[in-house]
């Protein structure tokens, strides 16, 4: 009898299943953030990686700005064009010192030569600046440059798979974006907070839904329609972007069961209900002064009475004037821990133990830390925001996540809500999008 031949099953050359001919490179199981040395931006995406589980296997990487002289007035360029700026403003100052004025009132050509220890230098080659920023700073995290980055996701992706890239804040942008076009094959870019440009540079934009206020009926009334391309997104988000409701941050579950693990021995003695204060500082849409000061030292002087004890911690953006009346008005009070700054940080331990907390209208990332512990949040100067941060106020009392603090209130009397977990959203968009492109997470 003659065998039967059975036909090869559609598509396949080898007969062996595909997954063996993808091999592992379409796991992530490593992860990149560019960070620009702020601790709420950087936070975020420490938090992001997190969450997806790839903190064992994340590198650091800081966007670095020139800083002195007139850096201050340049700072709205582009981090690579602020660099050759700057770059090029040193050379002509060095030169114009070593040349003779003689020389420049004749107009000859007043280019030097370098000598041959310049020529022999690292500094004299194209892309040096980046040499020079390392070599001037004594820190050990690196500097970003895309083209380091891009050929770290392109090395050996057949073994350890794409690079997640992760970055946040307006100076890391044009990094992120230059990363992911040297590199479209092996990486996967997140933007967190909006860029402001083309969204298609990125593969997912993580960024708060007040970031698009401008683009709103009331929002478009409050600017010149000149300034909105400048202040706002130009169109509406799309399937790159994922809106939240606030910051992103690392202080998840495990995160503060730690913390209040560290900080029992500290903490947990402390009379209860305790209240945790933290103070930020003025911004450009929430500016205040001594005048918030005063009211949050009169406010807190009433709640105290029903409060077991209280912690008040400022911030880096607090004025010196701010931080000093309340320590003067509250330093001596019994029930009032006030941190100096120095030693380890208390603010992951008071988040963990803390029963309610008051923060200043200032700051999202503080806010949004605050609100996702399901805790009683007051808030003070919330009616000295303007712009998109009215939203942003706004939409945390809709949701019942916070309350103005008036003074009146009675810290023994207990209100929670359902916490605000953003993160857990975005992990879920980010998956969603590495299984689009064949990849998943290890």
């Amino acid at each position: 009898m003659r065998s039967i031949k059975l036909p090869e099953p559609p598509g396949s050359v080898t007969g062996m299943p595909e997954i063996f001919d993808r091999g592992i490179s379409c796991v992530v199981r490593r992860a990149v953030i560019i960070g620009n040395g702020a601790a709420g931006a950087e936070n975020q995406c420490i938090g992001v990686v997190r969450a997806l589980g790839l903190s064992g296997n994340c590198t650091i990487h800081h966007v670095r700005r020139p800083k002195g002289g007139l850096n201050f007035w340049l700072r709205w360029l582009p981090v690579p064009v602020h660099k050759k700026v700057d770059y090029l403003l040193q050379h002509v100052q060095a030169n114009w010192l070593r040349v003779p004025l003689s020389r420049l009132l004749k107009g000859n050509d007043v280019e030097p030569r370098p000598s041959s220890a310049e020529r022999q230098s690292p500094l004299m080659s194209s892309g040096a600046y980046g040499l020079r920023a390392l070599a001037l700073d004594d820190r050990t995290v690196p500097e970003a440059d895309a083209g380091r980055i891009a050929a770290l996701a392109r090395e050996d992706v057949d073994r350890e798979g794409p690079l997640l890239v992760v970055a946040s804040g307006r100076d890391t942008v044009s990094v992120a974006a230059a990363v992911k076009k040297l590199a479209p094959e092996a990486t996967f870019v997140i933007q967190i907070q909006h860029p402001r440009q083309r969204i298609d540079h990125f593969d997912l934009i993580v960024t708060p839904l007040h970031d698009y206020y401008a683009l709103s009926p009331m929002g478009r009334q409050e600017v010149p329609r000149l300034l909105l391309p400048w202040l706002s997104p130009r169109q509406p988000p799309d399937k790159h972007v994922v809106l939240t409701i606030g910051a992103l941050h690392h202080a998840d579950a495990s995160t503060l069961r730690a913390a209040a693990s560290a900080w029992q021995s500290e903490l947990a003695p402390l009379a209860k209900p305790l209240l945790i204060v933290n103070v930020g500082g003025p911004t450009k849409h929430c500016q205040f002064g001594e005048d918030l000061a005063v009211e949050l030292v009169s406010a807190l002087k009433q709640v105290l009475n029903t409060c077991g004890s209280a912690r008040i911690s400022f911030s880096g953006r607090t004025p010196a004037q701010i931080s000093n009346l309340v320590t003067r008005e509250l330093g001596n009070h019994p029930k009032v821990y006030i941190w100096d700054g120095r030693g380890r940080n208390p603010h992951l331990g008071h988040l963990a133990w803390g029963d309610a907390f008051v923060v200043t209208a200032d700051s999202v990332s503080m806010l949004s830390e605050a609100c996702s512990t399901g805790k009683p949040v007051y808030v003070i100067g919330g009616e000295r925001c303007r712009w998109k941060f009215v939203a942003f106020q706004k939409s945390l009392r809709q949701r019942g996540l916070t309350r103005d603090l008036t003074g009146a209130e009675d810290m023994r009397e207990s209100w929670s809500y359902p916490p605000l977990n953003d993160m857990f959203d975005v992990v879920k968009r980010i998956r969603g999008s590495l299984a689009e492109r064949g990849w998943s997470l290890q």
